[in-house]
């Protein structure tokens, strides 16, 4: 009878990738539109005033977040003739473009 092997253990990725382009654009939106204090207006019961506390805030700040758009398509047209798209690498985290 053959000796019966193991059957391979899958490992975890020890780092992971984040693109900078498309996490600043998030940053930048979720903070344009008041996400985090509708988020909390919204857990704490008021459904109603969350969404027209966004609504107000989208509509005051939409140059911004059209601005905001535009730089990230512009972004990632740009990085697409980067060979490698790295820009940094702190610990797991590598930032790319």
């Amino acid at each position: 009878m053959a000796v019966r092997r193991k059957a391979p253990r899958r490992r975890a990725r020890k780092s992971f990738n984040i693109s900078a382009i498309e996490a600043g654009t998030a940053l930048s939106l979720a903070q344009s539109t008041g996400f985090a204090a509708s988020v909390q207006q919204a857990l704490n019961g008021d459904l109603a005033g969350a969404v027209n506390s966004m609504s107000s805030s989208v509509l005051t700040n939409k140059s911004k977040i059209i601005g905001t758009l535009g730089a990230a398509a512009v972004g990632k047209f740009a990085a697409r003739s980067f060979s490698s798209g790295t820009l940094a690498k702190l610990g797991p985290i590598r930032v790319k473009l």
